[in-house]
């Protein structure tokens, strides 16, 4: 069961080790090549300060379709449901490496944040979920300062975008558990050469580290003091 997860998982670029969503080659010229659909919810603590962002991030129908597939099909007499925990220790792995694809910034100062100990993978709707707590370092008052975050791969290889429908943006993409607090989702404006550069990429190139952050959307959160 481990080398089967450590196949899929390794299987692709190594941007993404952890995400498996590059686990076979795809002929799709332009990056990106697969996509997230991303879910937050801010976590306060009962002071009101900032202890957490508990994300979910769903997989597009396909990559879900084939990891799902070469997870049926291995040799072994795991039940799906372990096969699956197994896979999501591997991602919170891969992607601690990676900061967890998560930059959080407040007052203009860059936020760290601690390790993922919380996660669960799941198949849900035919859709592979991995939902996981990024616990900041220390809890974080946020001053009448909103608080910013950005999720993305840092080559854009995927997409990660906060979950809408046909009408927008879904209410549950950005929520907080404060009462006294407001959200929003600022839309990426990548600059039109970006834009030409990720078209240029096909799967077999090297993107630039960073361009991904050029096509992020940004999360705020805002609470009263």
């Amino acid at each position: 069961m481990v080398n089967l997860v450590r196949r899929i998982v390794t299987r692709g670029r190594d941007l993404a080790i952890a995400i498996t969503l590059f686990m076979i080659p795809l002929s799709a010229a332009a990056h990106p090549h697969g996509w997230v659909d991303l879910q937050v919810s801010v976590i306060l603590d009962e002071q009101g300060r900032v202890e957490a962002l508990q994300q979910r991030w769903r997989l597009d129908p396909f990559y879900s379709l084939i990891l799902l597939e070469e997870l049926g099909r291995a040799d072994s007499d795991a039940s799906m449901d372990a096969r699956l925990d197994q896979l999501g220790t591997e991602i919170r792995d891969n992607l601690d490496s990676q900061g967890y694809f998560t930059e959080i910034a407040h007052a203009g100062e860059s936020v760290p944040s601690g390790r993922v100990e919380e996660y669960t993978t799941m198949a849900r709707g035919e859709r592979v979920e991995f939902t996981f707590r990024l616990p900041l370092a220390s809890p974080l008052s946020l001053e009448d300062q909103p608080l910013q975050y950005r999720i993305y791969d840092p080559t854009y290889y995927i997409e990660i975008v906060h979950d809408a429908d046909d009408e927008g943006r879904e209410d549950e993409a950005l929520s907080v558990t404060g009462n006294d607090c407001t959200t929003r989702i600022i839309p990426a404006d990548p600059d039109p050469e970006r834009v030409a550069e990720a078209a240029r990429l096909d799967q077999t190139d090297d993107a630039p580290d960073g361009l991904g952050r050029f096509f992020a959307e940004t999360g705020e959160v805002q609470c009263a003091p």
